[in-house]
């Protein structure tokens, strides 16, 4: 009985906290969004990621150091990989014409639907993992496959028509034309009948379940605590929309984000295949993934891509 409470308090600890902080976003964060200034979105923005960065002090507490500097690597990879999703998520936007002011509420219940898809891929990928250890080769193959493809690809194109459940969605669901505020479901001449809203919240959340594919793989290669995968994935795209809010005029500028995260993909991908040979510590594995990210963000600023002309 001692040892299951000592197993499951952090777990409660954790899901409290993510409860308090959907609720605060929900009910401060949410109101008003399309006229919350730039200052007042990064405030949020920062609120959110300091207290992902912060939850490593109590990981550290329940874990050990271990574990507590591999939640902030497995957290940083996470991050990083949720802000180049927001290239995906604002073309989205762009497609479906959705308003500014409804974007947040889509974004919320799109983390919602995160929280438990990237649960189901966590749990099933430790176990299996657990299982048959020949797929750490399959994960690692993986991720250096698309670090390669995101390193050489060319700019992000979304094909929301090509996207099945959304075609399936719209074939199938009695639809409105246009949106009703930031209802999903909507009652005309007697029927209920659900709003382009829907089809949005549908893209973003099976959009969510490619990335996971992704990120997913690079995080079990930095850990297979099933605490520090989760908690860390979670805590990565809980700020996700506040983030959205200041970083959606910004994205632009990171020229240097997505040939940061192919490396950090790569060099992930050849941890995997080499962990029988050779195991890289995990604080080396941090360091390195945060001066990637700085050397990105830093040569972003010094070295903006120009305008092009017409």
């Amino acid at each position: 009985m001692v040892s299951a409470t000592v197993q499951l308090w952090p777990w409660a600890v954790f899901f409290a906290i993510v409860v308090v902080l959907l609720a605060l976003d929900l009910a401060f964060f949410h109101r008003r969004a399309a006229q919350r200034s730039l200052r007042e979105a990064a405030g949020w923005a920062t609120f959110f990621v300091g207290v992902g960065l912060a939850f490593s002090l109590f990981v550290w507490a329940v874990r050990g150091p271990r574990p507590a500097v591999e939640y902030l690597t497995a957290f940083l990879i996470e991050e990083s990989l949720s802000v180049d999703n927001l290239f995906v998520f604002l073309a989205l936007f762009t497609y479906f014409a959705v308003p500014r002011a409804h974007q947040h509420r889509v974004l919320f219940w799109g983390i919602v639907g995160a929280i438990v898809m990237r649960g189901l891929f966590i749990f099933a990928g430790v176990a299996l993992l657990e299982r048959f250890h020949w797929l750490i080769y399959l994960l690692g193959a993986l991720l250096i496959a698309t670090g390669a493809k995101l390193g050489l690809g060319d700019e992000v194109e979304v094909h929301p028509e090509r996207n099945l459940i959304v075609r399936w969605a719209a074939r199938l669901l009695p639809m409105t034309r246009e949106y009703h505020g930031e209802r999903f479901v909507v009652r005309e001449r007697g029927r209920l009948r659900f709003t382009p809203l829907v089809l949005v919240l549908l893209a973003v959340e099976s959009t969510d379940v490619m990335f996971a594919v992704d990120s997913v793989p690079a995080v079990l290669a930095v850990s297979r605590d099933l605490f520090v995968v989760y908690t860390s994935n979670i805590f990565a795209v809980m700020g996700l929309r506040a983030l959205y809010s200041v970083m959606a005029g910004l994205l632009g500028a990171l020229r240097f984000l997505r040939p940061a995260l192919a490396l950090i993909l790569v060099l992930v991908g050849a941890k995997m295949l080499l962990a029988e040979v050779f195991e890289v510590p995990v604080a080396v594995s941090l360091l390195v993934v945060a001066l990637i990210l700085i050397v990105a963000a830093g040569a972003s600023l010094l070295a903006p891509e120009r305008q092009k002309t017409r």
